[in-house]
């Protein structure tokens, strides 16, 4: 996780995740990786993950890491908790899972990421709201610590998702 401050423009890395309030902003790039954002609009904070892989085989003991899905929702569900926030009174976007490497002996990373997440997330009652992901492109996003918009640019189109 990078340092819990209060961000100007924070660029996450594969692997990597932010918990912050505003205002500032969280941007990552996606290609076959996803990437969850997680927005509070009344305690007005959220954060953004970058997610390598859908799951490990985690040793009893062992840290959780922010390459894996499930390891980096429950990064999450801790940091909520730390705060007496519930998983299902936040907004929830899922982005990413490209399939950068089409083709008849592909191995579909991108979807696996993507239904790793998906079951992750449902798992600690969250309510996924919007996502944008599948396809053969790449992805930069961004979310807007001051009011939870996330912002997209996938295909030289730019979108704002969300509320």
């Amino acid at each position: 996780m990078k340092a819990a401050t209060k961000p100007d423009n924070i660029f996450l890395h594969p692997g990597e995740w932010h918990f912050a309030s505003g205002p500032g902003r969280i941007g990552t790039l996606l290609g076959s990786c996803v990437s969850v954002t997680v927005w509070h609009p009344v305690h007005q904070l959220g954060g953004m993950c970058h997610i390598l892989l859908p799951a490990r085989k985690r040793a009893p003991g062992q840290p959780l890491d922010g390459r894996y899905a499930d390891e980096s929702v429950e990064l999450f569900v801790n940091e909520l908790r730390s705060r007496r926030i519930l998983p299902a009174s936040c907004q929830v976007k899922l982005f990413g899972g490209g399939n950068m490497f089409p083709g008849p002996r592909a191995m579909d990373i991108g979807e696996r990421n993507i239904a790793a997440a998906r079951r992750a997330l449902a798992g600690h009652g969250f309510n996924l709201m919007a996502e944008h992901v599948g396809g053969t492109s790449r992805r930069r996003l961004y979310l807007d610590l001051a009011n939870g918009d996330v912002w997209l640019t996938a295909h030289r189109h730019q979108k704002m998702l969300g509320i």
